[in-house]
């Protein structure tokens, strides 16, 4: 059963709020305007891909009878906050701490692979609702506001998946190269490309691609 204790939603929330700052900040640098306008719609993608990362890992870490338990980590929102300024979001806000008194590095590394590929699923179905929508955006204010949404909301994920897959610290990536170097190959190119994609092309040239036009 899924259970939530006050400190944790606290410590989800907190970081739900910083980490969409962090990354409106990165897409908009020091224009409050710009800021004000798009973190509504910065806040769509990091909440589904924040909080869902998380719960992945809570979900599959009970699924093996363990507790898991999201709790913030105050140094890393403040790094988040500090390189968002340069453009770059270093998103490490905090972690589901699973309590096992042993764990193989096969269920550590499904646990930590979760999230990640909780954020590459959302990833996708934000660029298929984008190119879905992506037709009638040039004459709907409402396809363009969706098309916005949805093209961040690609990626964000994209980014905090590829992020997260890093095989670096604590970060879910070094847990699921020591349980299986090939899964995590596979996983983070597959996040590296999507990451890279949005980043050098700009969703809209994907979507583009891919209704060919």
């Amino acid at each position: 059963m899924f259970k939530f204790t006050s400190s944790e939603i606290r410590d989800l929330i907190i970081a739900f709020v910083v980490i969409s700052l962090c990354f409106g900040i990165a897409n908009t640098g020091r224009d409050m305007s710009a800021l004000i306008s798009i973190l509504p719609m910065i806040m769509v993608g990091v909440g589904a891909g924040f909080i869902l990362h998380e719960l992945g890992h809570k979900f599959v870490s009970m699924k093996y009878g363990y507790w898991a338990e999201f709790k913030l980590w105050p140094q890393g929102l403040l790094f988040a906050l500090v390189t968002s300024f340069f453009g770059f979001v270093f998103a490490a806000p905090g972690a589901v701490y699973t309590y096992a008194n042993y764990m193989t590095d096969e269920i550590n590394g499904k646990i930590s692979i979760a999230g990640p590929i909780v954020n590459i699923v959302l990833a996708l179905i934000f660029l298929i609702i984008a190119t879905m929508v992506y037709p009638t955006a040039f004459t709907s204010e409402t396809s363009v506001l969706i098309f916005i949404v949805c093209s961040l909301g690609y990626s964000i994920n994209s980014f905090l998946a590829a992020f997260n897959l890093l095989p670096i610290g604590n970060l879910d990536g070094s847990k699921v190269l020591r349980w299986n170097a090939g899964i995590w190959i596979v996983t983070i190119a597959v996040a590296g490309i999507m990451t890279v994609a949005s980043m050098t092309i700009g969703v809209e040239s994907i979507v583009r691609m891919i209704i060919g036009i």
